[in-house]
């Protein structure tokens, strides 16, 4: 595998609005590539490791909402240090084991050369073992959000679900989700910026706190 943006520092975390650094890598479905994604969403997340409980849990619940995060435009994308044959191997078992088949690519990342990259990794790291990142990048390669599990502590794909259709949905509409915010829910406006702005606020609404329906 090889990355190619040089730009980045490996030991900094990836910070949103960055331009996510691109790799080649193997996985489960072939050669991929984060070029590949461009004109879609990606949700890219790495897990510590194949044959655990709670990583187990976290692609079982990704694989069983995969086709709601296709309907967001949004693709699926994982990654560890385990080796390919360990990822086929844990992925065959699962379906084995729990009727779930996992189809989105799962890459082998063994030397933490993608890790290190995004900033998952100090450069001195020797594993993954407290690594549970998640980035979504939107369709021109730009990490609109970072968020970070630690290591016993499983994700909530129904939260990333929302996270991505509210992304989605702020730069449609212009506008911000508020907390809890799920589709068909109220927007919020940006915060009048000026006196002039804020005197044309309607009443019974705040000048800080507009609401408007997406």
């Amino acid at each position: 595998m090889d990355t190619t943006n040089s730009k980045h520092d490996p030991v900094a975390a990836i910070r949103i609005n960055e331009r996510a650094p691109g790799f080649v890598a193997r996985s489960t479905a072939g050669e991929v590539a984060l070029s590949g994604y461009k004109g879609r969403w990606l949700l890219f997340f790495s897990h510590p490791a194949d044959f655990t409980s709670v990583c187990t849990s976290e692609f079982i619940a990704l694989a069983r909402a995969q086709s709601r995060f296709a309907q967001l435009n949004c693709d699926l994308l994982g990654l560890s240090v385990d080796s390919l044959y360990s990822h086929v191997a844990w992925l065959r078992d699962i379906e084995q084991s729990f009727g779930v088949k996992v189809t989105f690519p799962l890459i082998e990342d063994s030397a933490m050369v993608i890790a290190k990259a995004y900033g998952m990794l100090d450069s001195a790291s020797e594993n993954s073992g407290t690594v549970r990142a998640t980035y979504v990048i939107d369709p021109e390669g730009i990490v609109r959000a970072v968020v970070w599990y630690p290591m016993n502590v499983g994700r909530s794909v129904e939260e990333l679900l929302r996270l991505v259709e509210a992304l989605q949905t702020s730069e449609r509409e212009c506008a911000l989700t508020p907390e809890g915010w799920r589709a068909g829910d109220p927007l919020v406006e940006p915060a009048a910026s000026s006196l002039e702005e804020a005197g044309q606020t309607a009443d019974g609404q705040s000048w800080y706190y507009r609401e408007r329906r997406a």
